[in-house]
Order: structure tokens, then sequence, then C-alpha cells
């Protein structure tokens, strides 16, 4: 009795195993979709379609569910398949540094679990999703250095949970939406490198968590609004090449709290000279390297 007892215990064990990389068809034939649409033969690290989910690079699975997809820098080159927005457990997607093209699926949407979505340094292109303002969950959202077109999504102000947003180097048009300061958990805002113009709004001085403020080489004008006085936790500020008619707004703020300043007008502004500039992740996303990212994130 006891020998089958330990049997039946081994092959309880054995059914957990294989269950846990199991997943449904519908969830599978979405993985095999993006395989396939990225020419996944030519991936640096490729999948073996006829071994277990669970065991392809890349891929974390809880409950017999996708919950992430990690294919940083893995050379991946064609288009986000429609089916992405499927994966309705999918918490993570990270697809940075690849050669990615054409636009972003607009049933991404749906990812509802969706926390950390990264894009970054691929050729996406197209307008960013109206709806983006659905991921409710999202605290990451990384797409610098694509060619995103359009403007920037007004609904992006509705995701409490938002950490960090960083569209920089794109060709993004229009204005920077009072809604962004809603975000009252953002920790870094970069928009460097675009077509923004008019006004920083002054709601963004409600976004009291903020250390990264980054809005450098666009066509922005106007003046500095005073509330930047009000950013006590900021860090780094970089606002230069742009078309301002003032920054007095700056002259309340402390200079012991930077980091990194840059504006168009130190030398009105002697008290920001003592501050040794340095290069930081969402200043200059141009210059990043690699190794600088947690692909796990």
């Amino acid at each position: 009795m006891n020998r089958l007892v330990v049997l039946l215990l081994l092959l309880a064990l054995s059914s957990m195993r294989v269950s846990a990389d199991e997943i449904s068809q519908k969830e599978k034939s979405v993985l095999v979709d993006l395989y396939n649409s990225t020419k996944g033969p030519e991936w640096t690290a490729t999948w073996d379609l006829e071994a277990p989910v669970g065991t392809w690079k890349g891929i974390e699975l809880k409950d017999g569910h996708v919950v992430e997809i990690n294919l940083f820098h893995n050379n991946l080159n064609g288009v986000l398949p429609e089916s992405l927005g499927k994966l309705k457990y999918l918490t993570h997607l990270n697809l940075a540094f690849n050669s990615i093209t054409g636009v972003l699926p607009k049933d991404i949407v749906n990812l509802k679990n969706l926390k950390v979505l990264r894009l970054e340094m691929n050729r996406i292109k197209g307008a960013l999703p109206t709806e983006i303002g659905q991921l409710k969950e999202l605290e990451i959202f990384s797409m610098f250095n694509n060619f995103l077109s359009g403007p920037i999504p007004p609904s992006f102000g509705v995701l409490e949970n938002l950490k960090e947003l960083n569209l920089s180097s794109n060709n993004l048009k229009g204005i920077i939406p009072e809604s962004i300061g809603n975000l009252s958990n953002l920790e870094a805002l970069g928009l460097f490198e675009n077509n923004l113009e008019g006004s920083i709004p002054e709601e963004i001085g409600n976004l009291g968590q903020l250390k990264e403020l980054v809005l450098a080489n666009n066509q922005l004008g106007g003046e500095i609004p005073v509330e930047f006085s009000q950013l006590a936790s900021l860090k780094i500020l970089q606002l230069q090449n742009n078309k301002f008619n003032s920054y007095t707004g700056l002259n309340a703020m402390d200079t012991d709290q930077f980091l990194v300043f840059d504006t168009d007008e130190r030398k009105e502004h002697p008290k920001f000279n003592a501050i040794q500039l340095k290069r930081t992740r969402m200043a200059d996303t141009k210059f990043e390297d690699e190794e600088d990212f947690d692909e796990n994130e």
C-alpha cells in the first residue's frame, strides 16, 4: 500500500510539473503569431515550438497563463501581431532594443493587467492609441527612440499608477496634455526631442513625486510655470533648445536639489551655474547603453 501511495504522489507531482508548462491553445497561438511575425527563426535566442511553452526564452507562466514576455535585445524583426491583445493576464511586455516595425496593435489597450510596457529602441511608427487610459495597472510606459507621430493622448492622465513615462526621441506633435498633472505617482517624464509646442502646463507642478523632467529639444514656448517651485522631489531638469519667453518661473526653485539642470538661459540664473551636470538615462536617450537596463524590469 505504501508503495502505491508513493507512486500516486510521484504521478501527481509529475502532472503538476507538466501542467505548469501548459497553457491554452488560444494563448499559445498568440505567442506563435509573435514568433512568426518577427522572424522567430532568426532571433538571437529562438523558441523550439515543439517544446513546452514554459521552456521558451523570456516567457513566464503563472497558473497556466502567460504573465510575462521578455525578449529584450533578441533580434526581433517585423511587426507586432494584433493578437497580442488577447493575452489578458500579461503584466510585463519587454521587447526593447529590437527592430520591430509597423504600428502598435490597436488591441494592445485590452491588456488590462499590464504593468510594464517597454518598446524603446525599435522602429515603431504611427500614433499612440487614444484609449491608452484603459491600461489602468500601467506603471512603466517606455517607447523612446521610435518613430511615433501625432499627439500625446490626454488619457495618459488617468493612469494613476504610472511611475515612468518616456516618449523621448520620436516625432510627436501638439501640446503636453494638462492631464499629465494628474499622475501623482509619476517619478520620471521624458519628452526629449520631439516636436511638442505650446506652453508647459502649470499642472505639472502637481507632480510631487517627480524626480526627472526632460523636455529639451522641442518647440515649447511661453513662460516656465511658477508652479515648478512645488516640484520638491525634482533632481533632473532639462529644458534647453526650446522657445521659452522667460525662465523667471525657476527663480523660486532650490538649486541644492538638482543633480542635473540645463536651460538656454543659464547666464540669467547664475545661482544654477555651480550645479554639476551629469548624464542621465532620461536626459539623453541617444546614448543609451543596453547594459543600463534591467532586462527583467
